[in-house]
């Protein structure tokens, strides 16, 4: 998973770049919520931990910003000093996920993360993932369109189950390299749309069969879902 974090103290990234680490997460440090927007203008993120005050603009204000301008669901960790009620209330009804008090403890930030993960992602954690025709079997690694398995290369596999485990979401081509090539492993941009363009084909991934992936020209990629109703109705012979 890809988790962002904004906070101006430098033990405290340490602290949760450590822990974020450890469980097997890339993080990205920012100490300024302009430049975090900013980033999260052209970048996707499945998890934001957020300090309450940032140096350049309240914390408050960054959620605002994240669910109103920018229109994104991503979940959010507030990390504060404060301990009054009326602040954590502020912060949820903002539209923040879950609140935590500092000093930051290692053991309950890796419990709350793992928890407010499971949560907004529940099909990362299934032994069979089921969207309409395609059934992903992920222990065995397999997947089968209306029953028959369909042959995919290992990289082509894990795109496709990425992209479906996210529908609806805005995937950075950065965000969808670090999925399947890995972090620290350096993919062509050209590599990443010869992927999408077989999963296109090998899946018949078109509005008939309910589903449209799309190309969001300089940002990356999104799988939505297309209800019949939309579908054009067949011509009358």
């Amino acid at each position: 998973m890809r988790i962002a974090v904004l906070d101006n103290g430098a033990e405290q990234l340490k602290l949760i770049n450590h822990t974020m680490t450890k469980l097997g997460h890339e993080s990205r440090m920012y100490t300024e919520g302009r430049t975090l927007l900013q980033s999260l203008r052209r970048q996707t993120f499945d998890l934001l931990i957020l300090d309450w005050s940032p140096p350049d603009m309240k914390g408050l204000d960054v959620v605002n910003a994240i669910r109103h301008t920018l229109k994104s669901r991503l979940p959010i960790l507030f990390v504060t000093d404060r301990r009054d009620e009326t602040d954590m209330v502020a912060g949820l009804n903002c539209g923040a996920d879950d609140f935590m008090a500092k000093p930051i403890r290692a053991g309950e930030l890796e419990a709350r993360v793992n928890a407010l993960l499971r949560r907004s992602y529940p099909s990362k954690h299934e032994a069979e993932l089921i969207f309409g025709p395609y059934h992903f079997y992920p222990p065995s690694r397999v997947l089968k369109v209306r029953g028959k398995p369909v042959e995919l290369k290992n990289r082509e596999y894990e795109l496709a189950l990425f992209l479906f485990q996210n529908l609806g979401r805005l995937l950075s081509r950065e965000h969808l390299h670090e999925a399947v090539w890995g972090l620290g492993v350096e993919a062509l941009s050209r590599s990443l749309d010869t992927h999408v363009s077989r999963l296109r084909t090998k899946l018949e991934l078109r509005p008939a069969n309910g589903f449209l992936l799309l190309a969001i020209y300089g940002l990356g990629y999104r799988l939505e879902t297309i209800e019949a109703d939309v579908l054009p109705a067949p011509a009358l012979r």
